[in-house]
């Protein structure tokens, strides 16, 4: 099955290395290379050398959208470079926003009819995890499965994502279907390891095995008190363990600060995996025809 992706690109490390792991984990697909570029268009050292030459403020406003195009342009093109170079079919998606980039990049997605989209993170985990960060925003108010590339990844993390299974965080619920649906959807030739973080009296009671597969219990070592932190930390365990490309769990729905406050386990994990999570909407259907 040939994937299509909406990535949102930046010129920074972050972005290359998430091409680069996309490349990895869905070979061949087809990516919108998505840069978006905001007011006032221009870096500030730009904007000095033409006040110089500009004779108005109207012709000054027309010198700097028009460098600041040119610019946003020279960075598409450069992922785009990057892109194919890893054996995409990319193309530039070049769009003008006024500060809202996550749900820009998450519009895009449903107006393309993309399988899902691809954003690097910053790489910062727990009380230094950026609150209303592009990625953030993008996993809150998209519709189709995002996935989220930490940065940086180590070596061995690197190497798992060719050919590493994917672990799915499995609770029984209508959200972990959706989860397990997706994961089969898009990962149709990896080996797909549904876990069940065992949290006590408070687990729900779960079968045995998952469309054929067996599903792996584990015990939480922070309780339920600390619910998200608790069931990200064993499926970070779990994908150390079983040297995973990617962990797969799915959303309950599109607050983020009602997310966010609450510890979501959508979020704790975002923030404490040191590889791809793919979050998956509970709104997501399998494509018609695919």
């Amino acid at each position: 099955m040939s994937v299509s992706a909406i990535v949102g690109y930046d010129g920074s490390l972050r972005a290359s290395a998430a091409i680069d792991a996309g490349a990895a984990l869905f070979p061949a697909a087809h990516g919108w290379i998505t840069h978006l570029w905001t007011p006032p268009f221009a870096n500030a050292t730009i904007r000095r050398r033409l006040l110089a030459r500009a004779r108005n403020t109207d012709e000054l406003t027309e010198m700097v959208e028009r460098e600041g195009r040119r610019e946003a342009e020279r960075l598409v093109a450069m992922g785009v470079t990057l892109a194919r170079a890893a054996g995409w079919d990319a193309e530039p998606l070049l769009k003008q926003t006024l500060g809202t980039e996550g749900m820009s990049i998450a519009k895009s997605a449903e107006e393309l009819h993309a399988d899902l989209v691809l954003v690097g993170s910053r790489g910062l985990g727990g009380t230094h995890a950026v609150l209303g960060s592009v990625s953030d925003m993008v996993v809150h108010y998209s519709a189709r499965p995002v996935v989220v590339v930490p940065y940086p990844v180590l070596a061995f993390e690197h190497d798992a994502l060719k050919g590493g299974p994917v672990v799915v965080g499995w609770d029984g619920s209508a959200g972990a279907e959706t989860a397990i649906a997706a994961t089969t959807h898009l990962f149709p030739d990896r080996e797909v390891l549904p876990v069940c973080i065992d949290e006590g009296a408070t687990t729900p009671a779960t079968p045995l095995s998952v469309d054929g597969r067996k599903v792996l219990r584990v015990d939480s070592e922070r309780g339920p008190a600390l619910h998200g932190r608790g069931v990200a930390d064993a499926l970070v365990a779990v994908a150390n363990a079983h040297d995973a490309a990617v962990v797969v769990v799915g959303s309950r729905g599109r607050s983020a600060i009602r997310e966010i406050l609450l510890g979501s386990v959508a979020m704790a994990t975002l923030h404490r995996c040191h590889r791809p999570v793919m979050v998956v909407p509970s709104t997501w259907e399998t494509p018609i025809g695919r």
